[in-house]
């Protein structure tokens, strides 16, 4: 059987509309979820805390997680060994984890310490009393988690050839940049919009006038997509080491996407994170952070008003999937100037695999 989405962005056409709009391929999504990591947090976001729990890798993993800090970084899960209740849904800067429930503790590296009126109980506590740890690795104090993740080299490759410079561990968690927020529409629908710059001179007239749309551009690699701002005459830019490939551009931004729903949007000022979670075929969840390098440049350039930006995005992905949803909208086109990212990103989510599965 012929590729879904054709290799040839010339001859391809787009996703068919069931995948924006179907419980089935939405469920077929989703079941890959645990073969890729995900961003769990930055460093910064501990403070003095000892513990964070993480509610979007549940959303995204089915898995209530939390991380702490100790001696190393620790992805462990957040469901008590007892009864299964939920240990944190707070950070906390205890050395020693409590269940609400029935009073179970555990050390910050999940292994059980102690349990009241257990004391009759055989073979009492072993191996499964102590919390489970999930793969947890740290680049430029971003630290990723996953359940069964597969190679990651690729992406922390290409980052690091390109951003390696950037003091990212060095960043500033900013609590007022948060934002928790539903939108009605399909997650892989939120994706496809972003990862174009195609719509940015229709739907985003401030942040056009702060970028050069002719060479803003789009580069792909295993697992993702990059995209490149080129800042206007005069708008701030990068202060680009000879090291950087870009040296000598005047880059505004890097946006880069890792599939399935990460986004990580550097600035000069810093780094702002969106964290995609699908819901229901038409409803996703979005997770905002951002992490200050530079307070001077706050407010400039690509990355001045990005609530103004996510709520353009957010209207027009909400309108689109009203259209996917009609009975005679099936698929379309790409631009192969412009939608290579998005063309990229059909590929991967339609892969052999995927489709097999389904048929």
């Amino acid at each position: 059987m012929p590729d879904i989405i054709d290799p040839d962005i010339r001859k391809a056409h787009t996703l068919p509309s069931d995948f924006y709009t179907s419980e089935e391929r939405l469920r077929e999504s989703r079941s890959r979820f645990s073969e890729y990591w995900h961003f769990a947090a930055h460093r910064s976001q501990f403070g003095e805390s000892t513990a964070i729990p993480l509610p979007h890798m549940e959303g995204i993993l089915g898995e209530p997680m939390l991380l702490t800090s100790e001696d190393e970084i620790r992805c462990l899960s957040n469901v008590c060994t007892h009864r299964g209740m939920i240990i944190a849904e707070q950070k906390c800067s205890a050395k020693t984890l409590q269940c609400p429930y029935h009073g179970r503790t555990f050390g910050l590296d999940g292994c059980f310490r102690t349990m009241p009126e257990f004391e009759d109980v055989q073979d009492f506590p072993s191996q499964s009393d102590n919390l489970q740890r999930f793969p947890t690795l740290e680049w430029n104090g971003i630290i990723f988690c996953g359940t069964r993740p597969l190679d990651f080299s690729g992406c922390l490759e290409e980052l690091e050839r390109r951003l390696g410079w950037i003091p990212i561990s060095s960043f500033e968690h900013d609590e007022s940049r948060f934002r928790d927020y539903e939108i009605q529409a399909n997650w892989a629908l939120y994706v496809d919009n972003y990862l174009e710059g195609f719509h940015i001179p229709f739907v985003h007239k401030e942040l056009h006038g702060v970028l050069d749309y002719d060479n803003y551009r789009t580069e792909i690699f295993e697992g993702g997509v990059l995209q490149v701002g080129i800042a206007s005459d005069d708008e701030p830019s990068f202060n680009l080491p000879e090291t950087s490939p870009d040296f000598g551009e005047n880059v505004a931004a890097y946006y880069y996407w890792i599939f399935p729903g990460l986004m990580l949007n550097f600035y000069p000022w810093g780094l702002s994170v969106n964290l995609v979670v699908p819901i229901s075929p038409n409803r996703t969840r979005i997770f905002y952070h951002g992490f200050v390098g530079d307070h001077s440049m706050l407010g400039k350039g690509a990355g001045a008003d990005l609530d103004k930006v996510e709520e353009e995005d957010q209207e027009i992905v909400e309108a689109t999937q009203r259209g996917v949803s009609s009975s005679i909208y099936y698929r379309g086109r790409y631009s192969p100037e412009r939608e290579r990212g998005v063309h990229h990103f059909h590929r991967i989510l339609s892969s052999r695999r995927e489709i097999d599965n389904l048929l």
